[in-house]
């Protein structure tokens, strides 16, 4: 199936928008910036033909970004760095030539035990970053990895292959994590996560945030004067969306979670604009303008996340949603809600359902992401299907009499889209579904009913919502609004505002999800407390204490 199918092309006309709109701050990019927004094949002519730089040459540590890994497969894992020096500066400190950066996978974190090793190429075009796809791994096996360039060497990064592909494996345990404003906290919930006995960790969003950052970052309160003043300004531009990627990557709890566990990311709106839906704009501006600021968006995401070739964007298209699995046990489909979805209805915001939300034609996937994700449940042998994504899908009525207003932001404002997924789970025998959920920054834990109207109905399935690491600050564990939305949705089964992250281990017999929370992020040092667990049992789905 080729990708052509399911993004289309808008290069052509964006390139049209981008001669016509040069003179707005919206296109401070270069010509050749712009020109690489469009550009999908790895570099190979022109400017990419530019001499090799002697890393010899490079007199500061380039590593200042960490490394990560993601998308584990039974033979393979991806490795990510970027090379940096002085990642605070648009070129990180590096001129625009190719470095060779060599690659080492280990069986031992002293490298003694060298099982596969390579160089690849940091292209000036890609921002120095190296996406390393490594394979001829044995399954189910932990490994160490680490990058050299000159005299540096970089930090040691953990990761892990999947179980062999008909294997039964026994259990796996896989942290959800979302939201991280970087100046609305620090990422406390990170350090304890990089100490967490965890296999697998799912990013589902907000990865970064496009508002401006002050030079004391905001919340953390640094001395004034800290950050240099280009962070404060919101990204649009590919340059700005690098530096603020940067500026998260330098965050030491945050590359320590990269380091230890794989990752398995997802994006939501923030990583380009504030609820933006398909090709329209938070504002509704101009559809060329703003599909080349998620041009740039898509690329700055692909440059600095541990994704694989498939996932290189084509303009502002990039086939982010994909397939995993854990042996038998699990299969996840992870999905993107943002690029493909109608325009919010009645304008966005908590609103009355009514004839626009409830249109049978609105979607949130996609026709071509809804058709993969119930084909593939139909093809599905899996004890558990899990289904990684962005927005609350379980029904969540926020006032006590009827009737009541939904988000129409998340999978309330799409209800046909919503039931359109749950009749083809039905149809596919899905019997143990489970739905892993951010955005809202509240742990909440959900029982997914047939009918929602019908709280006897049948549980489907199981949804976890997991916490922000930062945003919103420090939260608290019983907000205000918690009897109303408790009463008012008898099938949520917990609600928390904390920061933190969730925790879920799937079993053969049941799956066990951990909330787990910290006290405060605008100063350091929390500690981290399990606010509450829950299982949920294979062949009889819904949430019951633990």
């Amino acid at each position: 199936m080729t990708l052509a199918h399911h993004r289309p092309s808008h290069a052509p006309d964006l390139r049209a928008a981008a001669r016509g709109l040069a003179r707005r701050r919206f296109l401070t990019l270069t010509g050749a910036a712009a020109a690489l927004a469009f550009s999908v094949n790895l570099p190979a002519a022109g400017t990419a033909s530019a001499a090799e730089l002697d890393p010899a040459r490079i007199t500061d540590d380039p590593f200042t970004l960490g490394v990560a890994s993601g998308d584990p497969l039974p033979d393979s894992v991806l490795l990510w760095t970027r090379l940096a020096p002085v990642p605070y500066q648009p070129d990180g400190g590096l001129p625009a030539r190719r470095v060779p950066v060599a690659w080492e996978v280990a069986l031992d974190d002293r490298f003694r035990q060298v099982v596969r090793r390579g160089t690849a190429t940091a292209h000036p075009e890609f921002h120095h970053t190296v996406h390393v796809e490594v394979g001829g791994l044995a399954p189910g096996r932990v490994y160490h990895y680490r990058f050299r360039t000159g005299r540096w060497t970089s930090p040691v990064g953990r990761t892990r292959t999947a179980p062999p592909r008909e294997s039964g494996s026994p259990a796996l345990t896989f942290a959800l994590v979302s939201c991280q404003r970087y100046d609305q906290g620090y990422y406390t919930a990170y350090r304890h996560l990089a100490e967490d006995d965890v296999d697998l960790v799912f990013h589902l969003g907000d990865y970064l945030y496009e508002y401006p950052v002050d030079s004391a970052g905001g919340s953390r309160r640094y001395p004034a004067g800290t950050l240099p003043d280009l962070f404060d300004r919101e990204t649009v531009t590919l340059e700005e969306y690098r530096l603020r990627y940067a500026l998260y990557k330098t965050d030491p709890d945050l590359k320590a979670a990269h380091a230890a566990h794989p990752f398995v990311v997802t994006w939501d709106d923030h990583e380009t604009e504030n609820n933006y839906a398909g090709d329209v704009s938070e504002d509704e501006g101009p559809t060329e303008e703003f599909l080349l600021r998620r041009a740039a968006a898509y690329r700055a995401y692909w440059e600095n996340m541990p994704l694989r070739r498939p996932q290189l964007p084509d303009g502002p298209d990039l086939r982010l949603y994909r397939r995993l699995h854990w042996g038998r046990l699990a299969q996840f489909d992870v999905l993107d809600t943002r690029q493909y979805r109608s325009n919010q209805a009645y304008g966005d915001g908590w609103q009355y359902p009514g004839p626009e939300s409830e249109d049978l034609a609105r979607t949130l996937t996609g026709d071509a992401q809804e058709r993969w994700l119930i084909d593939g449940w139909r093809r599905s042998d899996a004890l558990w299907n899990v289904v990684p994504q962005q927005v609350t899908f379980s029904r969540r009525y926020n006032s006590t009499t009827l009737p009541s207003k939904v988000s129409m932001d998340s999978w309330d404002g799409y209800p046909a889209s919503r039931e359109r997924v749950l009749a083809g789970a039905e149809k596919a025998g899905v019997e143990n579904l489970m739905v892993l959920t951010g955005d809202v920054h509240v742990h909440y834990g959900f029982d997914i009913k047939r009918d929602f109207d019908d709280p006897g109905s049948k549980t489907l399935g199981t949804e976890i919502v997991t916490s922000s690491i930062t945003s919103n600050g420090d939260g608290q564990a019983k907000p205000s609004n918690w009897d109303t939305l408790m009463t008012a949705n008898p099938h949520l089964r917990f609600y928390n505002g904390l920061r933190g992250y969730a925790t879920v281990a799937l079993e053969r017999r049941l799956a066990r999800a951990d909330f787990k929370t910290v006290s405060h992020v605008t100063t350091q040092g929390a500690p981290l407390t399990t606010a509450a667990s829950f299982v949920t049992q294979v062949g009889a789905q819904g949430l019951t204490p633990a």
